[in-house]
């Protein structure tokens, strides 16, 4: 009897052992498991927030497109929105608009860091005054995520500039890039600056 009760008491240590193993064991595989939903998440993830910033980035060139530059001005920033009221905003969009007519436009590389984007386009059009010409404007469009939306801060350089101050880091795989403009000229593409004679692109 007592050799029996050495011997369970004998038993129990492994026992443990084994229970604490196969706890150990269930948490390795949890945390594996876990890992690999990370892995797997961070891509789907990314691709969700470059879709956003696509769809985003489309949508203000359709409303540059057809004019509608009451609608624009809810995708800016609350920084520019704070210095320029819809009246002027939409005004000076209306007084520029004999100028030019859109057609469309590429959308290049887009790279996404945290509440930040920028994104390479061109956008083609026609130059209607005070020449007609076919014109492109290569440009980088800057997007800034708050309260949850895609906003566009291009044409806003405070924000553009503090954006860029804040994160140097950015631009380390993604060149930032002044605009360029051209117009097609002979069947080229010649890049137009006020400045200095026009070039033609490589």
């Amino acid at each position: 009897m007592i050799s029996h009760k050495k011997s369970q008491k004998a038993q129990e240590p492994q026992k443990r052992s084994k229970v604490r193993s196969c706890g150990l064991g269930v948490f390795c595989a949890s945390l594996r498991l876990l890992m690999i939903a990370v892995v797997v998440l961070m891509p789907l993830t990314a691709q969700a927030s470059q879709a956003e910033v696509r769809t985003t980035v489309q949508g203000v060139f359709e409303q540059l497109k057809s004019h509608n530059y009451s609608a624009l001005y809810d995708l800016l920033p609350a920084s520019a929105r704070s210095r320029m009221s819809r009246e002027r905003f939409v005004g000076a969009l209306q007084r520029a608009q004999g100028f030019y007519q859109l057609d469309r436009m590429d959308i290049g590389a887009i790279k996404v860091s945290g509440n930040l984007a920028v994104v390479d386009t061109v956008l083609y059009g026609r130059v209607v005054n005070p020449i007609q010409a076919e014109g492109k404007i290569v440009a980088q469009q800057y997007l800034i995520r708050e309260e949850g939306k895609w906003r566009v801060a291009t044409g806003d350089q405070p924000t553009v500039k503090k954006f860029l101050a804040s994160n140097p880091a950015f631009g380390k795989g993604f060149r930032i890039r002044a605009p360029q403009i051209f117009i097609k000229q002979n069947d080229k593409w010649v890049e137009f600056n006020a400045t200095r004679a026009p070039k033609k692109q490589a």
